[in-house]
Formats: structure tokens, C-alpha cells, sequence
């Protein structure tokens, strides 16, 4: 795994959003009008809160949309995480010319709903995913 390297920003984001609800937050970036943070294994039910009341109080305190997956080591589970609402069915990791990259089986159903409005959810999976797990590009398949 590379260094996750954390603007002020995002260093602020995290001390905000673990003091509004109590998870421990691995990184939180700004991707425009929303928020990703990735919390600690075992802390997404803490992040969200009863009735999403944790969320919803540091989405409020942000004045964005505040987007939460729980990170894994293990590749395959942080992806099935960052890929949600969508169900993935399964995931292969190749190395191209130096590159590595990771294709996501999703139902044909979910496909938009893997992709998202205008791509935002494929790009938030490759960003994380390079963030966390140096991987260089995510397809859906």
C-alpha cells in the first residue's frame, strides 16, 4: 500500500468528522461537492449512526454530502466496500505493462448504478482504490 498523503483539508475533515461520530477516520478527501472518508475496519456503523444521525450531523457541520466506506486490507473486500449500493459479484487484479489494474463484476442491472451519475461512482472507486491499494485503474465489467 502507498502513502496516503493528506491535504490540511482532509487532515481537518478527519478531526471533524471523528469528533462528530466517534469512528476513526483513515482518510477523508474533497471530491467537489461531496466528502469520501474511509473509517477504520469495524467503525461504519459508529460513522453512520442510528438513523444515519452521525453522518447527516457532520454532512450538515460540512455543508456537503459526506460518502463513507469502511476500509480493508484485503483488496477484494475494500472494493465489494467501495462499491456500494451496487452488488459486486467478483474481481480479478492484472498487471499490464507495469500498471495494475482491477476489473469489477457487477449484475448487469447494477451496471449504471456501478458507474453513477456522470461517473462519480466508478471515479470515486478508482480514487480510493489508488489511494489505498496503488491501484493504477478500475473497470467495470
Amino acid at each position: 500500500m502507498g502513502e496516503i498523503r493528506l491535504t490540511t483539508e482532509g487532515i481537518r475533515y478527519i478531526a471533524l468528522f471523528e469528533s462528530l461520530t466517534g469512528a476513526v477516520a483513515r482518510d477523508c478527501v474533497d471530491d467537489g461537492d461531496r466528502i469520501l472518508c474511509v473509517v477504520q475496519n469495524g467503525d461504519m456503523g459508529l460513522a453512520i449512526g442510528r438513523d444515519g444521525e452521525h453522518v447527516k450531523r457532520a454532512s450538515k457541520s460540512v455543508g456537503k454530502h459526506i460518502e463513507v466506506v469502511e476500509y480493508s486490507d484485503d483488496l477484494a473486500t475494500f472494493m465489494k466496500n467501495v462499491t456500494q449500493p451496487a452488488n459486486m459479484v467478483g474481481i480479478e487484479s492484472v498487471v499490464r505493462g507495469g500498471r495494475r489494474i482491477v476489473y469489477v463484476d457487477v449484475p448487469a442491472d447494477q451496471k449504471g448504478l456501478a458507474i453513477g451519475k456522470d461517473g462519480r461512482n466508478i471515479e470515486k472507486m478508482r480514487l480510493l482504490a489508488h489511494r489505498h491499494h496503488d491501484v493504477d485503474d478500475v473497470i467495470i465489467r
